[in-house]
């Protein structure tokens, strides 16, 4: 697996001028994510609270890598920019899940095979809470 040092060196992570500004409007559109990912649920479309889930928090840590000033090309980047910079705030086992629902959208989004259940929706979802609440303090 790659690490830090390799997305850096493979210019999958790049530094750009750190933007507040951008920071606040990924974190926005995060929360506008996981209110849909809800809505999802609540209409019984674990497919697309899945995908919506997902990219709530892909935005929430790209909120992180903005304030931060660093683009990512790569999710998996987004996951090991995580881990070097912010694991002793958010915990390794929240940067592991992040990356257990990488796979998992990509499975929904690409897999003809594999369709997520409620259940594993809810969960998602529910992950993506706390996943989006962790980022938020670290922001504060």
């Amino acid at each position: 697996m790659i690490d830090f040092y390799g997305c850096m060196e493979q210019g999958l992570l790049k530094r750009i001028p750190p933007s507040s500004v951008q920071a606040k409007e990924q974190l926005a559109k995060a929360n506008v994510l996981l209110d849909e990912a809800k809505k999802a649920l609540d209409s019984e479309s674990p497919n697309s609270a899945v995908i919506a889930a997902y990219a709530a928090m892909l935005d929430a840590a790209r909120a992180v890598l903005f304030q931060d000033g660093y683009r990512e090309k790569s999710h998996a980047c987004v996951a090991r920019y995580l881990e070097a910079k912010y694991s002793g705030k958010i915990g390794s086992a929240l940067i592991d899940l992040l990356d257990q629902y990488r796979d998992k959208r990509h499975k929904t989004m690409y897999s003809g095979d594999y369709y997520p259940t409620m259940d594993e929706a809810r969960r998602a979802v529910s992950f993506t809470e706390e996943f989006v609440g962790k980022i938020e303090e670290i922001m504060e």
